[in-house]
């Protein structure tokens, strides 16, 4: 019989190995779904930033990218602050104020930078604006709102695309804080929870899960390998939390591995939900990841959804809870194993016993009389034939005879033959 335990995620389990007590290794996916990952010496680096510079303006932080744009204002108002400056020193306005200007109330680089930043901003105070003396002052107001339209563009793009980012959405999808194994329909299965804390959903999902092994070789090598989960209901439509569950069975990674084994062992389970949202139709995925530490052996979710006359009603603070359930430690080869020898014990007991339809019907009560004698009694009555000789002139008797005797007894009239003598008769 497989032994049956109910594990307690609290206690406190140290695993020793051949080179004593496991050490705390760093995750490959953090609990927000981030990688743990840095990148050195990537060769041209920050061309490759620049060659796509909107992505990593929509990657990188808000504070940054509220600089670079305050920057790329300031630093393009001075720029042709001191183009417009230049262009009224050469023209001979700063020196001469009876000289028909470039520019008119320009006659300092306070003023030139004023009117730079009225002219990219639209404002238009109304005392500064621009004359026909000079053409070159035209052409680079004219540049200058070009740009300005550019840099408008570039920022509102920018802010737009920050914001429908799908880092944003996916922190309103949640996953469980652990993962249980528990028995479902027979089977050993891996479950963990996730649901949308939203109240517009996403128009479809699919869930995906893997495990994944980081080996270290006493070279520095690092070997990452990957091993795919198969998921029941791998396609899900998240209103309501689901529980997502992996069926331990032949083929899984997890098949010949029994509590013990668990605690020893040193692999990161990680989960992932992509999804389109309902309200913008962008792709999202969100992630996690559960360490050995995580997985909960003999645990089940608790129910969190309950019926009323007019509503589903989702209780989010059981999101997390879980309740302590009997569950076999073994590993699911074995229990199956144990599974199949039980019941082919069951089938062998039920052929051996034998079938009522054969046996005799003898009564239950103890009797003095021989079972010879119940058998004959139990046995039908051989029907009885009675064989007369007749005369052809002479009618057939009328035997009197009950209706129980008629049922075992039958009457043969044989006409007699001359031939036939009386001695022989």
């Amino acid at each position: 019989m497989p032994k049956y335990l109910s594990v307690n995620p609290f206690e406190d389990i140290s695993v020793k190995t051949e080179n004593g007590h496991r050490s705390k290794k760093q995750r490959y996916v953090r609990k927000e779904g981030s990688c743990s990952v840095v990148f050195r010496h990537v060769p041209e680096e920050w061309l490759l930033f620049v060659n796509d510079i909107f992505t990593t303006l929509v990657e990188i932080r808000w504070r940054v990218m509220f600089l670079i744009f305050a920057s790329s204002y300031i630093l393009s108002w001075l720029f042709f602050g001191i183009l417009f400056f230049v262009i009224a020193l050469a023209h001979g306005d700063i020196k001469d104020h009876n000289n028909d200007p470039c520019v008119y109330e320009v006659r300092s680089f306070t003023a030139a930078f004023l009117f730079s930043l009225e002219t990219q901003t639209t404002i238009g105070y109304g005392f500064r604006g621009m004359s026909e003396n000079c053409m070159i002052a035209i052409i680079i107001v004219t540049i200058q709102d070009v740009i300005s339209c550019f840099i408008d563009t570039f920022v509102i793009g920018i802010v737009v695309a920050k914001m429908a980012s799908a880092r944003k959405r996916a922190q309103t999808i949640g996953f469980s804080n652990r993962a249980v194994i528990n028995l479902r329909d027979g089977y050993l299965c891996l479950s963990w929870r996730i649901g949308d804390f939203r109240r517009h959903h996403m128009v479809e999902g699919s869930s995906c899960a893997q495990i994944l092994h980081t080996t270290v070789h006493a070279t520095g090598e690092v070997n990452i390998a990957y091993e795919d989960l198969a998921i029941q209901q791998k396609d899900i439509i998240l209103v309501t939390p689901t529980t997502i569950s992996h069926r331990i069975e032949p083929g899984s990674p997890l098949y010949k591995m029994s509590l013990e084994d668990l605690r020893k062992a040193d692999f990161e389970l990680l989960v992932s939900f992509t999804y389109t949202d309902d309200s913008s139709g962008i792709l999202h995925q969100s992630r996690t990841s559960y360490t050995v530490d995580e997985i909960l052996w003999g645990h089940l979710f608790q129910e969190m959804i309950r019926v009323s006359k007019k509503h589903y009603r989702v209780d989010y603070n059981l999101f997390n809870n879980t309740a302590k359930v009997l569950v076999p430690v073994v590993s699911a080869e074995e229990y199956e194993q144990k599974k199949n020898e039980k019941e082919e014990q069951k089938q062998l007991r039920l052929y051996a016993r034998p079938s009522p339809r054969h046996s005799p019907r003898c009564s239950p009560r103890p009797s003095s009389r021989s079972p010879q004698k119940c058998d004959k009694e139990n046995r039908l009555n051989a029907p009885t034939v009675t064989v007369e000789l007749t005369q052809d002139n002479q009618p057939e008797p009328n035997l009197p005879t009950t209706e129980a005797e008629s049922q075992h007894q039958e009457t043969l009239a044989v006409s007699r033959d001359p031939t036939i003598t009386e001695q022989e008769t």
